[in-house]
């Protein structure tokens, strides 16, 4: 018997669902295991994401902790504990250990240990594993110890890639490099260096203040004047 178009669509749809529930039969015999196995793995690396994600947070929490309680024993010019800070500077949170390492050259400093100090800069500056704002500090700093020491041109080559204006250590950098400048008789190259640091917002006052001062002997206007706002 004939079947009508009705019946040949209904017995073509059963043909085609029979042939892929056999074929996902098949599927699943042949690769189900692996299949299983994979989401296994994905949700076990999950899982371990997770949970290091939680371990890392506390492990941070922890350092941040210890590093505040070195840092009160640092305030007011006291001795913070020597294992506590040798500790922190072999953390696995590079940050920390950075500003551990600049807090246990600044002790150093602070205690007449000026050649124990330079070396402890020093050999931040030159360490390509840290962040390159901690490496400019302990170069600034370092500087500022050896100043006295160094030809003004030293310290105009050494500074130079930071007495840049809208550089992050523009301030310290900026004035140690004018007052080089002054050094060397080449007041034309430091008055202007002094007037950019007064102007500059992002350096500390202090800095700003002593910038101001110089550059109005060296002839430089270095005041800024308020904007007066525009009326609408």
């Amino acid at each position: 018997m004939a079947l009508t178009p009705q019946n040949s669509e209904a017995f073509m749809r059963e043909v085609d669902d029979a042939v892929r529930q056999d074929q996902l039969a098949t599927f699943w015999e042949r690769y189900g295991r692996w299949v299983f196995g994979a989401v296994i793995v994905g949700l076990a690396l999950f899982g371990a994401w997770l949970y290091w994600q939680h371990y890392s947070k506390q492990q941070s929490d922890a350092v941040s902790e210890q590093f505040a309680k070195v840092l009160d024993g640092a305030n007011g010019g006291g001795t913070p504990d020597a294992k506590a800070l040798d500790a922190l500077t072999q953390t696995s949170q590079p940050g920390f250990a950075a500003s551990a390492q600049l807090v246990k050259a600044g002790t150093a400093a602070r205690k007449g240990d000026t050649k124990g100090a330079i070396a402890a800069y020093k050999a931040m500056a030159a360490d390509t594993k840290l962040d390159q704002p901690y490496r400019d500090l302990a170069l600034i700093r370092q500087s500022a110890l050896e100043f006295d020491t160094l030809a003004p041109q030293q310290i105009v080559d050494r500074l130079k890639p930071l007495a840049i204006e809208g550089a992050p250590w523009f301030g310290s950098a900026g004035e140690m490099t004018a007052i080089a400048y002054m050094k060397l008789r080449k007041p034309d190259l430091a008055g202007p260096i002094f007037a950019a640091i007064a102007k500059d917002d992002n350096a500390p006052p202090s800095i700003r203040s002593r910038a101001r001062q110089m550059a109005g002997l060296l002839g430089i206007d270095a005041v800024e004047v308020p904007v007066e706002p525009t009326e609408g």
